[in-house]
């Protein structure tokens, strides 16, 4: 996974802060990289996932939107009835 650099920086900053406060463990820029790197791998694919899922669930929706509309369209057809 490819992240921006500032997307990065802002994630290690995070897992420092996090491990400084929640652990009492002070992390160096290496060994937070690390473990951004080993989030981002295992987890990753997990967060992907889901926003396809998403993504998808959306688009059935606005497609099924579309089709309502559509339907909403038309108009009576046959045989006229005699009065």
């Amino acid at each position: 996974m490819k992240l921006k650099k500032d997307e990065k920086a802002y994630m290690v900053e995070r897992v420092k802060e996090y491990f400084e406060l929640e652990q009492g463990e002070v992390l160096g820029d290496l060994a937070a990289e690390q473990w951004v790197h080993r989030l981002a791998e295992d987890m990753g694919p997990f967060f992907y996932n889901k926003g396809v899922d998403d993504a998808r669930q959306m688009v059935e929706q606005k497609v099924m939107n579309v089709d309502e509309d559509l339907r909403s369209l038309e108009r009576p057809a046959g045989k006229p009835t005699r009065r």
